[in-house]
């Protein structure tokens, strides 16, 4: 498959186990090693831009003085304990 204007190769070095899980899913869904290595990127990339923007949000609710306090925590440790 050659690459278009709006898309880039990229190689990669499978581990073999990972590689063989790959060409099952291939087999079993009918989709293309890059078809499901892109929507596996997309959804890692996604969740990690999503982590990163959380993680920043929080520290600049701690940097403004955005606490839970003790009686928000003990509730939500109440309501979570096993």
């Amino acid at each position: 498959m050659k690459a278009t204007a709006t898309e880039k190769p990229l190689n990669v070095r499978l581990p073999m186990d990972l590689a063989v899980q790959l060409d099952s899913l291939t087999k079993a869904t009918g989709r293309t090693k890059s078809f499901l290595a892109v929507e596996a990127l997309e959804a890692y990339i996604d969740q990690q831009l999503w982590q990163i923007a959380e993680v920043k949000a929080g520290i600049e609710e701690a940097d403004r003085g955005e606490f839970a306090t003790d009686a928000e925590m003990a509730a939500i440790f109440a309501k979570y304990a096993n």
